[in-house]
């Protein structure tokens, strides 16, 4: 990242993680009692501590250039709590992009004045590419989250027809000796 972008990025660092966590928050149904921006105790409030914490560090995984793979458990931390409450896959990953909503409202003037456009772009590019890998890690989410859901279903269904006396174990003893007969 070119020095004139990343030193204002740097000297409104406060102001922009600040607005980029509300704008995230604001995806969220209206929370009259504000505990998700104000409740800083990670047990009282996961959801608020991990957004502030994902954000926090993944602006400064931005700044100091740091590889995808470096920033993947960030991201999951984020997006294995958007997945499992059902955002849709767009949704999800929004907030990326919200990060140049952030940046261009608080910094235009200054981009404007520097004329460092080419630099902006760069920016923005950057943050498309990681929206593209925060969606593969929420596609393994989902997957892994209809694993779980696909194995629950497995097994409640077993439960219950073993429950109606419809199906029932075999032992481990008759089942290898009825698959010896069936090999001959």
């Amino acid at each position: 990242m070119d020095s004139k972008l990343k030193d204002l990025l740097e000297k409104k660092r406060s102001e922009l993680v600040s607005k980029w966590i509300d704008a995230i928050i604001s995806t969220y149904p209206k929370d009259p009692s504000g505990m998700l921006k104000n409740k800083k105790d990670r047990f009282e409030n996961p959801i608020g501590h991990t957004i502030t914490n994902v954000t926090q560090n993944l602006f400064q995984a931005l700044l100091d250039e740091k590889s995808f793979t470096d920033c993947k458990q960030l991201l999951d931390d984020i997006i294995r709590v958007r997945a499992v409450q059902d955002f849709a896959p767009s949704k999800a990953v929004s907030f990326i992009f919200m990060l140049k909503n952030v940046v261009r409202e608080e910094l235009g003037k200054e981009i404007r004045q520097n004329q460092i456009y080419e630099e902006i772009f760069k920016f923005e590019s950057q943050l498309d590419d990681l929206a593209l890998f925060a969606f593969d890690i929420y596609s393994g989410c989902r997957e892994q989250l209809n694993q779980l859901k696909t194995d629950e279903l497995k097994r409640m269904t077993f439960t219950l027809l073993k429950k109606a006396n419809l199906m029932s174990e075999i032992p481990a003893q008759e089942f290898e000796h009825k698959e010896l007969k069936f090999n001959l």
